[in-house]
């Protein structure tokens, strides 16, 4: 199934349904009065969060989304039947907005109850409403009010715990291969990792953490460079970045400081907030480096970038330093419940 996380939506609820003016005609009841009754509410749309879905590529096809109308009012005093309700299932983590303005409708972050974002009309009311000790026979009823309608935008943005962050081939696939039971693709060319992986990382009984790997940025990415920022949004709402850097790409260390250089750049072009998440140094690949390399690259690619946050030297192909990475992960989440 194609990875779609961003589609464009219809939704209509229903309009009332109207009153009428209806007098009661019985046999040996004369003047029996006004007995018109109410419409009925027009039907609402809702959504609701699914842990069965994953992408919005459901909506590419279906984009209208009509509740039912209300039926209206009948002799007798009888009330008209209530529209049916739309409820729309979409993927924990998708932000809902109007299209033309941007507004906020819903974030849906639980499974929780149904989210109202178009509410039904209200229904008209008939004759017998109007009757009063002066207006014995009203000849009056109103119509129902019209539903609410909306051109909506959905946002799909992945809900993890921490999100991973690098160039291309920098070892972000490979890692969470390692550490989860997820397989991203894997190969020894630029972009093999299209849209964003998900992985549940285990470190004991009851202990464990969400991680999101996302396709590499490059130099101009918040400009349309390679696949772009597009998938920046999907790091949103973790409450850790790890940076992954190859610690010795050709043609040496200090082209691994430059392109993490760039990452930060172009990270802080998209958002600020999220340029000020914590996040941390992983250096990947010292198993290409002797022991006495390997502390030599990892501290030049520290001092290169002035970091003075926490920095891990892993290999992720082999899992060394792995372990220590996800416990010290887990550790930092569960004393950072909310940042």
């Amino acid at each position: 199934m194609k990875f779609i996380d961003e589609a464009n939506i219809f939704v209509k609820a229903g309009d009332g349904g109207n009153g009428i003016v209806s007098f009661r005609r019985e046999k040996y009841i004369p003047m029996g009065g006004p007995d018109g009754g109410d419409g009925g509410d027009g039907g609402s749309v809702y959504v609701i969060g699914s842990n069965d879905l994953n992408t919005l590529s459901d909506f590419r096809h279906t984009r209208r989304f009509v509740a039912k109308r209300g039926a209206n009012g009948q002799g007798k005093n009888c009330t008209g039947a209530k529209g049916d309700d739309v409820i729309i299932e979409v993927p924990l983590g998708t932000v809902i907005t109007t299209l033309d303005q941007g507004e906020l409708i819903a974030d849906v972050t639980s499974l929780s109850e149904p989210i109202l974002i178009a509410r039904g009309g209200f229904h008209g009311l008939g004759n017998t409403r109007y009757k009063s000790s002066t207006n014995r026979a009203p000849r009056q009823c109103s119509s129902g009010s019209p539903g609410e309608q909306f051109e909506l935008k959905l946002e799909l943005k992945v809900i993890a715990d921490v999100g991973l962050l690098g160039m291309p081939n920098a070892g972000k696939s490979t890692f969470i291969r390692a550490v989860s039971a997820a397989r991203p693709k894997v190969a020894d060319y630029p972009f093999t990792t299209l849209h964003p992986n998900l992985g549940v990382v285990s470190v004991g009984t009851h202990r464990s953490f969400v991680v999101a790997d996302i396709p590499g940025l490059i130099e101009g990415a918040a400009d349309g460079v390679g696949l772009g920022i597009q998938f920046l949004k999907h790091l949103q709402r973790t409450r850790l970045l790890l940076h992954i850097i190859d610690v010795l790409p050709d043609p040496g260390a200090d082209a691994a400081v430059e392109s993490a250089a760039k990452i930060l750049r172009e990270l802080e072009r998209y958002d600020e907030a999220l340029y000020r998440k914590p996040r941390w140094l992983v250096l990947n690949k010292i198993d290409l480096l002797s022991d006495a390399e390997r502390e030599g690259a990892c501290a030049e690619v520290s001092a290169g970038l002035e970091w003075s946050g926490p920095v891990y030297a892993i290999s992720a192909i082999n899992r060394q330093g792995v372990d220590q990475l996800c416990g010290d992960i887990m550790s930092f989440l569960e004393n950072h419940e909310t940042l």
